[in-house]
C-alpha cells in the first residue's frame, strides 16, 4: 500500500502552517499539527471536521471523475469512477467513513450500470449492515457515527431544487447538522452557533482544495518545479479558509461548552 506520508511531506515543502495540516487533512486525513490555538478556533467554528476524512471526500471525488469522463461511454465513465473510489480507499486506508461512503459511492455506480434507481437510504442502510458484519467495532466510533448522521441528513432534508447556490449550500449545510450537532453535543457537551455560517462561507472551497492538492502532492513528487503552480492555488484558497476561521472563531458567544 502507498504511504500517504510521501505526498504529504511534498505538501509540506510547499506550504506553511496551518496552511500544509488543513490541505493534508482535507486530503488525507493526516492529524491536525498546528498550534493549540488554531485547533479550538477550528472547534470553535465547527470546521474540525475538515481535516478528517469523511464522505465528502468520496463524493466529491467521483462527482469528479464523473464529469472529466461525460465524453466516454457510460459503462467505461461508471467503470473508471469505481475504480478510483476503490484506489482511494486503499490508498488512504481502511477508514470507517471512507468505508460508508464508498461503499455507497459503489452502490450508485452500479445502480448506473444496470440502469435501476439509487435509493440512498437503502445504500446507506446496506453499508451500515457491511461495516457491521466485517468492522463491527467501527459502530462505537464518534467519526462513523458523524459520517452517517450528516449523511441521513442530507438524503432526508438536503435534497431539493434549487438554482441559488448559496440557499442550496446552506440547505445542505444545515441538514447534514440535523443529526450531527445532538451527537456532538452528546459526546463533546460543546455546540457551535456559527458552524452554519462557517461551513457555508468554506464549502466552495473544498473541490478545488481536492483537485489543485492532488495536482500539487503528485506532479510535486516527480518535481519540484511542476507542484509549484498548483501550490500556489491552493495557498490562495486556504489563505482565505484560515482567515474565515479566524476572523468568526473571534466573535463572542458563538461557542459554548456545558
Amino acid at each position: 500500500m502507498i504511504s500517504p506520508s510521501i505526498f504529504t511531506s511534498v505538501i509540506n515543502s510547499y506550504l506553511p502552517e496551518p496552511h500544509a495540516s488543513l490541505l493534508n487533512g482535507i486530503i488525507f486525513g493526516i492529524n491536525l499539527r498546528t498550534t493549540k490555538e488554531f485547533y479550538q478556533q477550528l472547534k470553535v467554528v465547527g470546521l474540525l471536521h475538515l481535516v478528517v476524512l469523511s464522505g465528502i471526500n468520496i463524493t466529491i471525488l467521483s462527482s469528479m471523475i464523473s464529469s472529466s469522463t461525460k465524453f466516454l461511454s457510460k459503462l467505461f465513465s461508471t467503470l473508471i469512477t469505481i475504480l478510483v473510489i476503490i484506489f482511494f480507499v486503499i490508498f488512504v486506508g481502511p477508514q470507517a467513513p471512507i468505508i460508508r461512503a464508498a461503499f455507497m459511492g459503489l452502490l450508485t455506480h452500479v445502480a448506473i450500470i444496470t440502469g435501476r434507481k439509487n435509493y440512498s437510504l437503502y445504500a446507506l442502510f446496506l453499508s451500515l449492515i457491511f461495516i457491521l458484519i466485517f468492522w463491527p467495532d467501527w459502530l462505537k466510533t464518534v467519526s462513523l457515527q458523524l459520517s452517517y448522521g450528516a449523511t441521513l441528513g442530507i438524503v432526508l432534508f438536503g435534497q431539493g431544487k434549487n438554482n441559488n447556490w448559496i440557499i442550496k449550500n446552506l440547505r445542505l449545510t444545515l441538514a447534514a447538522q440535523v443529526f450531527t450537532v445532538p451527537i456532538i453535543f452528546f459526546y463533546f457537551k460543546q455546540i457551535s452557533l456559527i458552524s452554519p455560517l462557517a461551513n457555508l462561507l468554506v464549502a466552495e472551497t473544498i473541490p478545488p482544495l481536492m483537485i489543485f492538492g492532488f495536482l500539487t502532492a503528485i506532479l510535486g513528487r516527480i518535481h519540484y518545479f511542476l507542484g509549484y503552480i498548483p501550490s500556489l492555488l491552493c495557498y490562495g484558497i486556504l489563505s482565505y479558509l484560515v482567515w474565515v476561521i479566524k476572523t468568526l472563531a473571534k466573535i463572542p458567544f458563538a461557542f459554548f461548552n456545558f
